[in-house]
């Protein structure tokens, strides 16, 4: 007799297969490009009453749209709130949307060795993705972990020094690991001056209740660093490319060789902090292929660089990953769409909030676009380098500085003329239509995560999706967890003593189990 479906299971695909409607619902607006605000005639296509609404919205009422603290109720059709409304429920919980601003600082938990180098962001997401994986350690009795896109090492820094785990980094850029090598030696020769005894330190942990080091004791036990680049077809133990570029940094060489494709023939953790494009997927795929592989820990990132079916024909997609997305009509996510899912929501509602100068960035570069086509109509989107403090400059001096990054001679081009100046007093409608995009841009990156959930739950394994970090300053904060043996409610949450940092989560419950 067949087992039961499972109700997290189902009810993952049910939500999968609402967002992919709503989407479809409002596909031109969540496809739309805000540099084609003025090109386009965006603002015609919302529906009349919204548009009314929209046009006589301040900036802090369409904060209060997209979830957070607001001005003043603003008087919104039932449509534009019931919109509003399903983006909300649809969209996995992301932590404090919305509260106050608490820009990030230096981490007095870590050890002021471990903070070398390491900005604030940084810090706090190291730490608290550290305790989750050392609560990974206990669960599965494994305590090697691989760290894939290591960069400069931070993380892997903090395993090894400061939770006295075996780690081996992995890196594609050979000049990022390099560096992390020679922070590395920065530390340990910190530690000589100290008088900590190298190759030595405290024993390593396996009780099942959580281990607190405290943050003043290191261990000088440094992690291996290997320059090479995830071969997402090669076998587990075998997935090794040469690094991207060739040149300084560790030999490129098989961090896990041994008996069972593992480390010494034991089993690992692998983790990906902010792993780039297809590198999340990969890793999941190395996960449910390789018995070698315990658990694992992703952070995703760069969605918009993630392969897809049209794009990449006969190839192993990033997106969709799951049976069940892959069937549903609509699912198809274009470029728009994945760029979209990695804008920081919490971000910008705290610009409308403040009404920030910033506001006035899209309407300059809307209004750019329309003089880059006039003057040449075969530039359409041309890639403009940022211009760094736009909202302080005129729209002239913003035009003769972003002009010349497409070719144009901004002597030969009007940038004050009267068509000019109403583009610019329309930035109020600019503001409120990109607010309306960000409104979907969370049900995207919800439905990509979903699609990895799904497919790990596809296959019988235990995992959960956990908001890790705080979204104010670390928007790409959703982690997805996943083990061969059952997580339990424990190792996913009360990740943070400080219980300000531990409000209410929204982890999606564990479910399956595969051994």
């Amino acid at each position: 007799m067949a087992a039961p479906p499972c109700p997290a299971l189902q009810r993952e695909q049910q939500r999968a297969a609402d967002i992919i409607r709503l989407l479809t619902l409002y596909r031109p607006l969540l496809d739309a490009y805000i540099i084609d605000f003025f090109t386009e005639g965006l603002w015609a296509q919302l529906p009349v009453p919204w548009q009314a609404a929209l046009a006589t919205a301040a900036p802090p009422q369409l904060a209060g749209l997209l979830g957070g603290p607001g001005g003043p109720g603003a008087a919104w059709p039932l449509s534009l709130l019931a919109f509003a409304a399903a983006t909300r429920a649809l969209a996995f919980p992301r932590g404090r949307l919305g509260g106050s601003p608490c820009p990030p600082c230096q981490s007095t938990r870590l050890h002021p060795l471990l903070r070398r180098h390491v900005k604030p962001k940084k810090q706090h997401e190291i730490r608290r993705l550290g305790k989750l994986l050392q609560r990974l350690t206990q669960a599965t009795s494994c305590d090697r972990v691989v760290d894939v896109g290591a960069g400069q090492g931070h993380l892997s820094r903090f395993l090894a020094f400061g939770l006295g785990l075996s780690v081996t980094a992995v890196e594609g850029d050979g000049r990022l690991a390099g560096m992390a090598e020679r922070f590395d030696r920065e530390l340990l020769r910190e530690l000589g001056k100290m008088g900590v005894p190298a190759n030595e330190g405290p024993p390593r942990c396996h009780q099942t209740a959580p281990c607190h080091r405290p943050p003043s004791l290191l261990t000088p036990r440094g992690p291996r660093h290997v320059a090479g680049r995830l071969d997402p077809s090669a076998p587990w133990g075998e997935f090794l490319l040469p690094p991207d570029p060739l040149g300084p940094g560790p030999a490129t060489r098989n961090p896990l060789g041994g008996p069972g494709g593992s480390e010494g023939g034991q089993r690992v953790l692998v983790t990906g902090l902010h792993a780039c494009g297809d590198l999340s997927p990969a890793l999941l795929r190395h996960f449910t292929r390789s018995p070698a592989v315990a658990a694992v820990a992703s952070v995703a990132c760069c969605y918009m660089k993630l392969s897809t079916p049209p794009e990449h024909p006969g190839s192993s997609p990033g997106y969709p990953l799951s049976t069940w997305v892959a069937k549903l009509p609509g699912h198809e996510l274009s470029y728009r769409a994945r760029e979209a899912a990695c804008h920081a929501l919490e971000e910008y509602a705290g610009r409308l909030r403040g009404e920030s100068g910033c506001l006035r960035a899209h309407c300059y570069r809307a209004v750019l676009e329309t003089l880059i086509r006039a003057a040449n109509p075969s530039k359409k989107r041309p890639g403009v380098q940022t211009v760094k403090k736009a909202h302080t400059l005129s729209f002239p001096q913003y035009a003769r500085l972003g002009l010349p990054r497409v070719g144009l001679d901004p002597t030969t081009i009007s940038l004050d003329s009267e068509a000019v100046e109403a583009m610019l007093e329309q930035q109020h409608k600019v503001v409120a239509f990109f607010s309306l995009t960000l409104l979907l841009a969370p049900l995207v990156e919800t439905l990509i995560l979903l699609d990895r959930l799904l497919y790990l739950r596809e296959q019988g394994f235990q995992c959960a999706l956990v908001p890790l970090f705080d979204p104010q300053f670390s928007p790409r904060n959703l982690v997805l967890v996943a083990a061969r043996t059952p997580l339990g409610c424990r190792v996913l949450s009360g990740l943070d003593e400080d219980s300000s940092e531990d409000e209410d989560t929204g982890v999606a419950e564990p479910s399956g189990e595969k051994q």
